[in-house]
């Protein structure tokens, strides 16, 4: 028999297999595969050596289990579809509300400054600063001491030299000290009716004054 001609068929015979040799192999066994694996395994088994008993009941327990947890993954996903509809009907619900919120940032609509309170934890002396949109200084305001509790912010929609500032969204940045130079708990609030909700992202938002607020921010809702 020649070497040479093994060798030439076998060459071939590799070189016809490599492409169903590159292809990916699942990472996964899904219920299909499961059961064409366990029909083969029955087709081709030895006669004189057939599959234990208990080792084929124990196959077809695993099968049965694949099928379940398929099952409650297909449910799983159904349910989670159901729950974010009624999740979004339920935040649509409070369009027209008005809300209290934490607000890092305020809208300035060019006519009125917006409401902006300070909640304040304990006696402290309150400082805050007013950025633009690109986090610009545009305005310092000594709030000077407060007893802890709640008081407005107090900007009148100008800057430090007096000028109004152009409509836009203004970032507001507080900082409070106590009388030994500790640090107090300070942070700023908003008021507004919701106008809208936006489910654009991970989370939906409420439109309130120009602003989009999380709902995680959102301290109390009252009617409108």
């Amino acid at each position: 028999m020649s070497t040479s001609a093994v060798a030439g068929t076998s060459s071939s015979t590799i070189s016809q297999a490599s492409p169903a040799a590159a292809a990916a192999p699942k990472s996964e066994l899904d219920e299909n595969a499961f059961l064409r694996l366990l029909t083969a395994q029955l087709q081709n088994q030895d006669p004189l050596s057939p599959v234990d008993n208990q080792a084929f009941v124990a196959q077809l327990a695993q099968f049965s289990s694949v099928e379940q947890l398929h099952a409650v993954s297909s449910r799983l996903d159904t349910l989670l579809i159901a729950t974010a509809s009624q999740n979004q009907m339920a935040t649509a619900s409070l369009v027209g509300k008005d809300v209290s919120y934490r607000a890092s940032a305020v809208q300035l609509d060019g006519q009125a400054a917006p409401a902006v309170q300070v909640k304040l934890a304990g006696q402290a002396a309150v400082t805050a600063v007013v950025t633009d949109a690109s986090g610009r200084t545009v305005r310092t305001l000594a709030l000077g001491s407060h007893a802890a509790g709640t008081f407005d912010l107090g900007w009148d929609g100008r800057d430090d030299a007096g000028r109004p500032v152009p409509a836009g969204s203004y970032g507001v940045k507080l900082s409070a000290r106590g009388a030994d130079g500790s640090t107090v708990a300070v942070e700023a609030r908003a008021r507004g009716r919701v106008g809208g909700v936006t489910f654009d992202g991970d989370a939906a938002q409420l439109l309130v004054g120009g602003n989009a607020v999380k709902l995680s921010d959102v301290i109390e809702i009252t009617q409108g």
